[in-house]
């Protein structure tokens, strides 16, 4: 079995398949986790007033079963294939015939995507494993990032001592970088911030955003995280900049970088050291 495994070209299918079913399962985290979240809040806020607490119909990431948001219709197991769901109904609900968010079939496909990317570069190891846990993380937090400009704890930091578990079981990354890692990159964001705060009176960012660095950090090592800021800070103002541009979007609303932390995140991941090779900017010396 890990022999066939261990052929790529048996591999990647098979690790892409998987990929369209764990997004399919992302979906379902980007789309609930805020509204538990916010759930949680009003809660926490009502008990602390000392109001009574009114509990309703549970939510979570299994229920109530996924249904249209128009009709209420129950989505059935064949109206809930990844993608192949999507192209029979041609983007419709069976039962209401209204349009179906393009997203969900964009989040499965880029995470069959980048799972096939990861099982080509590492092929079959425990480094696979850990990279597709990783990249799955940060597709759900970037869509959730964008969405609502918030980083979760409930990810953040569970991402976070994963990175520093799997590099002391398995040595892919040395403990000492990735402890480095993690305390650099969430300090680095946080003199940032306190910096912009001081200079301008306002917020620059979210502490999520230092939690999403720190994984990063703990995950890749410390040598990764110019790399990561570099890139995810061009992405960002470039993108920015096309935004305000074509008035797209107002030059004073706040706009979430976790999407482009994790995207260059992921960039490191796969192609960190081809990138030091290019352009040695991002390597930095050993002290």
């Amino acid at each position: 079995m890990s022999a066939f495994l261990g052929d790529p070209f048996a591999l990647v299918p098979l690790v892409a398949l998987l990929g369209l079913f764990i997004g399919s399962f992302l979906n379902v985290v980007i789309a609930r986790l805020p509204v538990m979240m916010e759930c949680e809040w009003q809660a926490e806020m009502a008990e602390s007033r000392g109001d009574a607490v009114v509990k309703g119909e549970r939510f979570n990431l299994v229920l109530p079963r996924s249904h249209c948001p128009h009709c209420k219709h129950m989505i059935s197991a064949l109206e809930n294939i990844p993608l192949v769901s999507f192209l029979f109904l041609r983007g419709r609900c069976r039962h209401c015939r209204a349009t179906i968010s393009i997203r969900y079939p964009l989040v499965e496909s880029l995470t069959a995507a980048l799972s096939a990317c990861v099982a080509w570069r590492f092929g079959y190891s425990p480094t696979m494993a850990g990279a597709l846990v990783f990249t799955w993380v940060m597709i759900a937090l970037a869509f959730i990032d964008f969405d609502t400009r918030l980083l979760p704890d409930s990810l953040t930091l569970p991402l976070l001592w994963m990175g520093l578990i799997f590099n002391l079981l398995t040595g892919n990354v040395p403990l000492e970088n990735a402890v480095i890692g993690a305390v650099a990159g969430y300090l680095f964001l946080w003199s940032v911030y306190w910096l912009f705060k001081l200079v301008t009176g306002k917020e620059g960012m979210g502490y999520g955003d230092f939690k999403l660095l720190a994984a990063i950090g703990a995950w890749l090592g410390w040598q990764a995280l110019p790399m990561t800021i570099v890139l995810a800070s061009v992405a960002g103002a470039l993108f920015g900049i096309s935004l305000i541009v074509f008035r797209l979007h107002r030059r004073n609303t706040p706009m979430p970088f976790g999407p482009f932390l994790a995207v260059a995140g992921l960039i490191a991941l796969l192609q960190g050291e081809a990138l030091i090779s290019f352009l040695p900017i991002f390597s930095m010396p050993v002290p």
